[in-house]
């Protein structure tokens, strides 16, 4: 128990402030005033205290964010620093900061290939709405307006702004806010547990990226600017594809000339066990968004990261280039993520990672995986789904989708352990910190949630 949780008429003060006053991302806003919003106080390495005491086993990072782990005061003295010394300026009227500067030359330092040039927002979203802008210019001045189509995914996840929402693919999403907006497709995504067939998953993979070339001849490549697409696909479920796929999109990309977008924002800074998704899959985009472990997420931060070819393009091309930000490279949240990115070199955290705690957790995933509940335990670094189904051995779902994943959801909570439910897929993304003995907590955490969803079910 936390030693100093908040009294409980507190509480209760604060979730009628919450109710009355604040609107949540994704919920529902009217049931949740009714059962009153969890507020957590306190965070430790891979562990959060809520309101109440309880502490959590944080599996989810967050949202897929925390990459060092909660709690590390160097990250609080950077910004504290950087805000006595310049608490603020600009990156317009050719002017930066010392920071902004750095950071972006470490950026290029650890992206791959020639990835060398950033510009700097406030969150992946708007990293994803730079992209969309930027790539559309690249094209536009060199006498190609026409090559303006960005294709994504059917169920990928860009960001919730309308740029972002529109080149996602989630249908819930374009239902609100008259999305997508125009010149955005979307082709099927790589999930081989629905729809790969008797496939076998490397065949199924090139199946899987064709998709892209059959739209491509479709829209036509004189159209077609980029496509877009998560490494692994986060938050509609963790879905990994077979490790033929990404090739296999860099060759239809580079066969029609249509530039190819990484988004790393999930992926990126270590949560494969490799600093970027793409290096885990061994492909090389030509642009990527990134954000969430940039910082770790103790601040907000995102950049849209270019090759020397975009960027020499968007360089040259001569005149303003009318995009930017009040807090475009804030010198504070810059300052942040170099102290984040220090930290992550010299404890050679994403090394721990690829060679120590990921083989470890894949083999009690693999355990998890062997549930009666569960169909298919995938995983890729720290990052897994467990997929709950209503008979074993069948790649089959639950007629109504998602009330067994939120109810194992909230069992898990109960027992202190902290995963996301999409749909029926149960999400995994820890900080990237986590030690053998914290995996083995939450392998039995994460059954004994199971075995208590399956009573619950009557299985």
């Amino acid at each position: 128990m936390d030693p100093h949780p908040i009294e409980a008429a507190d509480l209760r003060e604060l979730q009628r402030l919450d109710a009355a006053h604040h609107l949540h991302p994704f919920n529902d806003n009217a049931a949740l005033a009714q059962r009153g919003t969890r507020v957590l106080t306190r965070g430790e390495g891979c562990y959060v205290w809520d309101a109440d005491g309880n502490k959590l086993l944080d599996a989810f990072a967050g949202l897929w964010c925390v990459n060092i782990g909660y709690g590390r005061p160097e990250l609080g003295e950077a910004a504290s620093r950087q805000m006595t010394q310049l608490a603020y300026y600009n990156s317009f009227f050719q002017c930066t900061t010392e920071p902004t500067i750095r950071l972006a030359a470490k950026l290029a330092e650890l992206a791959p290939g020639d990835i060398n040039h950033a510009f700097f927002m406030n969150s992946g979203s708007e990293a994803n709405d730079t992209i969309l802008r930027l790539v559309r210019h690249f094209w536009a001045v060199q006498d190609q307006p026409r090559k303006n189509i960005f294709i994504g995914r059917h169920n990928g996840y860009h960001g919730t702004t309308m740029a972002g929402a529109s080149l996602g693919g989630m249908k819930g999403m374009h239902g609100q806010g008259g999305l997508p907006i125009p010149d955005i497709h979307h082709i099927d995504p790589p999930f081989w547990f629905a729809d790969g067939g008797d496939l076998p998953e490397d065949e199924y993979g090139l199946v899987a990226a064709r998709r892209l070339e059959e739209k491509i001849l479709e829209l036509g490549p004189e159209r077609v600017a980029a496509f877009i697409g998560e490494p692994i696909m986060g938050a509609i479920g963790v879905y990994i594809p077979p490790m033929t796929y990404w090739p296999e999109i860099e060759r239809i990309c580079r066969k029609y000339d249509v530039l190819l977008v990484a988004d790393e924002v999930i992926c990126g800074f270590g949560r494969t066990g490799e600093w970027f998704g793409s290096q885990y899959f061994g492909f090389q985009p030509d642009i990527m968004p990134v954000a969430k472990g940039i910082t770790s997420g103790y601040i907000p931060l995102g950049a849209a990261m270019f090759n020397d070819r975009v960027a020499g393009v968007l360089k040259d091309a001569g005149g303003e280039l009318a995009h930017g930000a009040t807090y475009s490279g804030h010198p504070v949240c810059a300052a942040v993520a170099l102290e984040n990115l220090r930290i992550l070199q010299e404890e050679r955290i994403v090394e721990h990672v690829r060679d120590d705690v990921a083989p470890y957790l894949a083999g009690r995933w693999a355990e998890l995986g062997e549930h009666r509940l569960v169909g298919q335990a995938r995983i890729a670094g720290l990052m897994g789904a467990l997929e709950l189904v209503p008979d074993k051995g069948r790649r089959a779902f639950f007629q109504e989708r998602g009330k067994v994943g939120a109810l194992c959801r909230d069992i898990a909570l109960r027992n202190g352990l902290i995963l996301r439910a999409t749909y029926d897929s149960m999400l995994l993304s820890p900080p990237l910190v986590i030690s053998r003995g914290q995996v083995d907590e939450l392998f039995d955490k994460a059954w004994k949630a199971l075995d208590e969803t399956a009573l619950e079910l009557g299985k």
